[in-house]
């Protein structure tokens, strides 16, 4: 039996989640080996022997390693034909942390464990020792040399907290070099606006992270009052039938002496995290035997500091014969504190435990990024994930790293399948026929949370219709009402022949099509006077397959429209009431760099731009001494772009200090893995 590396590691400290899971036999093993594969639809590509064969994927990451028995070679005749190390540039980029060789093993993984792509060949960036950090330059100089050794697929599943302009431009530039690129969302969830570059950039693909198909994909619910909490699981907890119902009391650490002071027979027990006592080692196992022997149905423990935590019940300093006999959830501290001071005597709580593989995990991180453009397109098994690990071994581990590698053997299959496809394209396959993914509630969750869906390889690969875009934002205002969006529509088999095109989304949005031979013009206008974000779908069903185009509408009450004259934008406000101040963010959709400017009712405002691309426009417009939205896309494909003129516009003595900035940000500018 191979060695079976179990470990787990905090996402406070390290920015990735990695949960363990008990194995005892060999046969066990295999029984979980092959889960995420088969359930997201690779049996469908490989019964036509689709296996990656041909495609290079670059792995940017801390290295792999290539003495692992599925992983097997370095060089042109082994797995991993090429890279480099830059952090050792006199060595091959040998991992010797492991995460590379994790999301290697997800890809291309041909062995005990099979890959999504299991023949494809793997590039291997080596761009951090540890994992824990790296420098956003060898980010953007590993991304140059992918581009350069010709890689197919770039998967990224490290990233920073911001938008870095030298990687977006490196994204960018493979991008335009017709490479697909795939990054993870982070780790940072279940929080909105949680996504960092590249996983911000607007062109790659962003991957979140659902449940694994495995029968240790148990998620809770939590509803007190009628107020829904999020609560984790903890390892070693059972799936419930039925809901728990019962009173909430709160009962100190958990500790024997706690139990004494209050009664919780039949009652859902909230405790904190920890002990009152400095060294008093309360493990998560003696909180619930305590509870369930005090005649408690369940257990909440909240933190004993900020964020949510995976707890263990089972674990190697257990009492021998130990078994938990009620559920024990986790849950963030904030939230706990709320119900400690919050709960009556009549307060009720439903506790609900159950699996669903297709759910969101909770440390998956959220959009929005822009608003302008959907984060994450996209999610994928990212928890549980069974792969390779340094030293020939396995462990079960779990993060967005993992989901996003999923996502790039996918692509691989595709591109082998038709080597034609732009990257674009294969984005448009993946994403228009994922599968939707529904909360405990049987709510689908929001586009800021799963993007078009869980990836559905199956789905993509049948597919006949490109669709672009596979997603869409759209603006409407008091002044102008209805919005219209062109999807341009590519055959890659069969015609369009009983084309079948539906909404699904709020009533108070009005919605018209006409098909223009391949191009389906919508329109989309709100019939209420709801301002905000809302969301919509499209739904295109043709020759059996089901097509969602999700989209975003925002529905304010002022307006800026903006008008280009040779370099220079020029931009007027409207609201409906009077306004006086508005300041204005112009962002190259390029880089993610941006400009402000600002405008009053006596003064309009204009920017210069000096390079051709789309910009966004976000204006903030104060009215009554609130805030209002409004946003705008302007493309310029005019402008005769000049390499000097940056250097005319910035003085010799600015350009020092840009230097100096930009060394700083090279040695100080660490990256997390996801």
């Amino acid at each position: 039996m191979k060695s079976i590396v179990i470990f787990s590691l905090s996402i406070a400290i390290f920015g990735i989640f990695i949960l363990s899971y008990p194995l005892e036999t060999q046969d066990e093993l295999q029984t979980y080996l092959q889960r995420s594969g088969p359930f997201i639809g690779t049996d469908i590509p490989k019964s036509e022997g689709i296996d990656g064969s041909g495609i290079k994927v670059a792995v940017i990451d801390t290295g792999v390693d290539y003495n692992h028995p599925d992983l097997f070679g370095w060089g042109e005749d082994g797995k991993v034909v090429g890279g480099y190390n830059f952090i050792r540039k006199d060595q091959p980029p040998l991992d010797t942390n492991g995460h590379g060789t994790q999301v290697a093993g997800v890809i291309a993984a041909d062995g005990e464990i099979t890959g999504i792509a299991p023949k494809a060949k793997i590039l291997a960036y080596k761009v951090s020792e540890d994992g824990e950090g790296v420098s956003s330059e060898l980010i953007t100089k590993a991304i140059e040399k992918a581009i350069e050794d010709g890689a197919d697929i770039i998967n990224i599943s490290l990233g920073v907290n911001k938008t870095n302009a030298k990687i977006e431009r490196a994204v960018n530039l493979a991008l335009e070099k017709e490479i697909f690129v795939v990054t993870a969302a982070g780790n940072d969830g279940p929080s909105l606006e949680t996504i960092g570059s590249p996983g911000r950039n607007f062109g790659s693909v962003t991957v979140g992270a659902t449940y694994n198909n495995l029968t240790s994909s148990l998620v809770a619910t939590l509803e007190i009052d009628e107020k829904s909490y999020t609560v984790i699981p903890m390892v070693g907890s059972s799936k419930l039938d039925e809901p728990i119902v019962e009173k909430i009391i709160f009962a100190g650490y958990g500790k024997t002496e706690d139990f004494e002071k209050v009664d919780v027979r039949d009652a859902i027990v909230i405790v904190e995290r920890g002990s009152d006592v400095k060294g008093d080692l309360l493990y998560f196992s003696i909180k619930e035997k305590n509870a369930a022997s005090a005649g408690a149905k369940a257990l909440i423990v909240y933190n004993d500091k900020p964020g949510i935590f995976l707890g263990e019940l089972i674990h190697e300093f257990i009492e021998p014969g130990y078994t938990p006999q009620i559920p024990v959830v986790s849950m963030d501290r904030e939230e706990g504190l709320e119900i400690k001071e919050s709960i009556t005597e009549s307060s009720e709580g439903i506790l609900q435990l159950f699996y669903n593989p297709d759910f969101v995990a909770h440390f998956s991180s959220r959009g929005p990024v822009s608003p302008f453009y959907i984060k994450p397109e996209i999610v994928a098994p990212g928890a549980y994930i069974n792969t390779t690990q340094n030293n020939a071994g396995y462990n079960f581990t779990s993060g967005t790293s993992y989901a996003a590698p999923h996502v790039s053997g996918a692509a691989a299959l595709l591109l082998q399948k038709n080597p034609e496809l732009h990257h674009h394209e294969i984005k448009s396959l993946l994403l228009t026929t994922a599968e939707p993914v529904s909360d405990a509630y049987n709510q689908e969750f929001s586009i800021h949370e799963a993007g078009s869906g869980r990836l559905d390889i199956g789905n993509a690969f049948g597919a006949k219709l490109i669709i672009m875009p596979p997603n869409f934002v759209a603006n409407v205002s008091t002044d102008k009402t209805i919005a219209e969006q062109k999807l341009d529509l590519k055959l890659l088999d069969g015609t369009l022949d009983n084309l079948e095109i539906e909404y699904e989304g709020p009533e108070f949005i009005g919605f018209a099509h006409v098909l223009e031979g391949n191009t389906l013009i919508i329109k989309i206008n709100m019939n209420e006077e709801k301002f905000g974000e809302h969301e919509g779908k499209i739904i295109i069903k043709h020759e059996d397959t089901r097509y969602t185009i999700p989209f975003l509408l925002h529905y304010t009450q002022g307006s800026i429209s903006v008008n280009q004259q040779n370099n220079k934008l020029y931009f007027d406000i409207y609201h409906p009431e009077e306004w006086t101040f508005a300041k204005i963010l112009v962002t190259n959709s390029k880089d993610g760099i941006s400009k402000t400017t600002t405008a009053t009712p006596d003064k309009n405002a204009s920017m210069e731009v000096f390079e051709n691309s789309e910009y966004w426009i976000d204006a903030k417009i104060r009215v009554n001494g609130n805030t209002s939205d409004a946003f705008n896309i302007i493309q310029i494909n005019t402008i005769n772009e000049s390499p000097s003129r940056i250097d005319i516009l910035v003085p010799e003595k600015q350009i020092g200090m840009i230097t100096v900035i930009v060394i700083g940000i090279a040695i100080f500018g660490w990256i997390k893995r996801k």
